[in-house]
């Protein structure tokens, strides 16, 4: 009832407030055009197939984190690993999140051990703009993107307001509260000499806090399983930004603690020997920047990049355990410079060039494995870039690396971006590139530790390797004093050699081993998207998009017989319908979403239990000089996947399984929030 009502309530807020409109707005003495800004861009200009979302498009939905921020996307899927833990994953070019090189500032972010909530520790309150790019992307950033790169960019201390406040609770008894704030230090002025050429000098500090807390276990398909465990996080980092003519100097250290606790209700009458989890997580970690400009205007300039962090997590699953730390440390330290060609024509270059080394160390313990799991690996690397510019009609961006790993050897990343505009209506882009990662055996499949699952790890994990090639297009058609843009894209990923997770041989175990381990074993991914998106009135915007993909993998069966087959648990499709609207000077803003999700092959011995379903999501939002009030609801068909947790009934029974998740394992959920910005004062 309570939920029902809820659901009634914003109803009618959303049905009221798409007709409200304030005597106030009749009776106005000063006229201020204001210009909607885009929430999502794709240069025109740019080689990279690169679109960044900014502020205002993250604004549209709750995005409590980074998982949350590609509601309104067609390109990047999130969804939840399993049914017990809630942590999610993403999906791009069809591929999981463990291909994508997902970077925080162009430093190290979600990797490693961090792939299982690493989405969940960048709160979307701190993020100013992502940019995802599909396919092959820069080397300067190394060599892991096999499917594409998301580059988070934070709040900048010396840009940010002196205060803002983000408070956010939802039905489902979560609340979430952020402050954030930039402030400049008073620096002693210096004086000089006459004639003396003077450097201006500033330093900024800014401080994001974070907390999230979750205090009711639900229990909505009454499985005795919490739908989603308590949550404890908090999360606080302090960044420094300094300037003093031509040089450039950032830090930035944040800490983190995140407490889940989920499983069985161990106060429920048919449970005497709950099933419970315990998940327990510690990060430190920070990065320094310095960089220094020798011609402003050749753009000459060396930068020197430091990040390091250390991940620690205790994790219990039942009668399971995981505890395992991640310490890495990388450095890159990158020139550049431009020169211009001759001629009448703008043709520029730029050369980027440099040196880079990576290093892990991982201590690793799982309690199904008879042995640990410890390695280190060292990663220097020496890359070089060429970019060309003809005015334009042409990019084009060429890259290698050469890398040596102590555990792999020495191997190349060859990767080519092109953009050619032939018509100022008309944009070609295509992409050509190499990938490889170090996989993570348990970190990249923690979703299997909530089961009974026997876990068959082969012994030497190699090198993942991939080679990924793309072609897009976009037209720019007027349509009055409007303009659609139209775009279609295909991109295809071939693994020369992956790590294989196999759920098909028994129902009761999982199999992960290297393809090469399988003669004659294929992996492949192909993704083909069409989008259309226009400002249909002023104010209102309208996107939509329909993705297709086919993953497949060799895997063998029950027999022991090979077969190449769609991989389980992919989506095959997926449809989005998105609309925003906003009124004049900014008063109100109502944004919908619909998505339409293809549900791909479950493993061999399990049932399929649909092939599609819908979600419906919508948000109101209502501004004011200082502050908004934003009232929303995600999955408003009340759409999810019945029993996703097999052989609830005997959890520690051989036919237990919380991994079998291909759609929401959630119901529809209300949230209301509050935004507040005490503004910069003007110089």
């Amino acid at each position: 009832m309570q939920k029902r009502y809820l659901l009634y309530l914003f109803v009618v807020c959303l049905s009221a407030g798409m007709y409200a409109q304030e005597a106030s707005d009749f009776q106005i003495e000063e006229v201020t055009v204001v210009q909607r800004k885009k929430g999502k861009v794709k240069s025109r200009t740019e080689a990279f197939d690169t679109e960044k979302i900014n502020s205002e498009e993250l604004c549209r939905a709750a995005c409590c984190n980074l998982s949350e921020a590609f509601e309104t996307s067609a390109s990047v899927d999130v969804a939840y690993a399993d049914a017990a833990t809630g942590a999610k994953q993403i999906r791009l070019l069809g591929l999981s999140g463990t291909y994508v090189q997902l970077i925080q500032e162009n430093t190290p972010a979600v990797r490693g051990l961090a792939q299982t909530f690493g989405l969940e520790y960048i709160p979307g309150p701190w993020m100013s703009s992502i940019q995802v790019s599909k396919g092959t992307s820069s080397v300067i950033n190394g060599y892991e993107a096999t499917s594409g790169q998301i580059n988070v960019e934070l709040l900048k201390p010396q840009i940010q307001n002196p205060l803002s406040v983000n408070l956010m609770f939802n039905s489902e008894v979560m609340a979430e509260a952020n402050i954030m704030g930039g402030w400049q230090i008073p620096l002693k002025e210096h004086e000089h000499a006459e004639g003396e050429h003077c450097h201006h000098e500033s330093l900024y500090t800014g401080i994001l806090a974070h907390y999230t807390g979750s205090y009711m276990a639900m229990d909505e398909n009454h499985d005795t399983f919490a739908d989603m465990p308590k949550v404890q996080n908090v999360n606080v980092a302090n960044r420094w930004f300094y300037h003093h003519g031509d040089y450039t100097f950032q830090a930035f250290v944040r800490g983190l603690y995140d407490r889940r606790r989920g499983g069985q209700n161990a106060h429920h009458s048919m449970v005497d020997n709950p099933y419970l989890i315990n998940l327990n997580t510690w990060r430190v970690e920070g990065f320094f920047k310095n960089g220094y400009v020798f011609d402003p205007e050749s753009g000459s300039s060396v930068a020197l990049i430091t990040a390091v962090s250390y991940h620690n997590l205790n994790n219990t699953y039942g009668v399971r355990t995981w505890d395992a730390n991640q310490l890495n440390a990388y450095a890159n330290a990158i020139y550049q410079g431009n020169f211009e060609g001759s001629g009448d024509v703008d043709n520029d270059h730029r050369l980027s060039a440099g040196l880079s080394v990576n290093y892990d160390r991982y201590q690793e313990a799982l309690s199904i494995l008879p042995n640990a799991l410890n390695r280190s690996e060292v990663t220097p690397g020496i890359f070089a870039e060429y970019s060309f510019k003809y005015d334009e009609m042409l990019s084009l961006v060429a890259g290698v690396r050469a890398d040596y790993s102590t555990r792999y050897g020495f191997f190349f990343t060859p990767r080519m971006n092109i953009r050619y505009t032939p018509f100022s209506w008309w944009t070609l882009r295509g992409s050509v590139g190499m990938g490889y990662r170090s996989p993570n055996a348990i970190a990249d499949n923690a979703n299997i530790l909530p089961s009974s699952r026997v876990l068959h790890l082969a012994e030497n994990i190699q090198q993942e390797r991939a080679v990924n090639a793309g072609l897009s297009t976009t037209f720019y058609i007027p349509i009055g004093s409007k303009e659609l843009q139209l775009s279609a894209e295909y991109y295809y990923t071939h693994f020369l050699n992956s790590l294989i997770v196999d759920m098909d041989q028994d129902p009761h175990a999982v199999y992960i081993y290297n393809q090469s381990d399988l003669p004659g074993a294929k992996s492949f991914a192909h993704s083909a998207q069409i989008e259309a998106s226009i400002e249909v009135l002023r104010g209102w915007t309208w996107t939509a998009a329909f993705r297709y993909t086919d993953v497949r993998q060799t895997t063998l069966d029950e027999k022991g017989i090979a077969r190449l087959r769609p991989k389980a648990l992919s989506n095959r499709f997926k449809g989005i319908i998105t609309t925003s609207y906003q009124t004049p000077l900014k008063k109100w803003q109502f944004d919908v979403t619909a998505q339409f999700n293809g549900v791909g092959r479950m493993p061999d011995g399990f049932a399929q239990p649909f092939t599609w379903y819908p979600q419906l999501m919508a948000q109101v939002t209502k501004y004011f000089r200082t502050c908004s009030l934003y009232l929303g609801a995600e999955n408003m068909t009340n759409f999810r996947q019945e029993n996703p947790i097999v052989g609830w009934e005997e959890p520690y029974s051989p036919n237990f399984d919380a991994s079998m998740v291909c759609g929401p394992t959630m119901g529809w959920k209300i949230y209301l929030g509050f935004r507040y910005d005490l503004e910069k004062p003007e110089n």
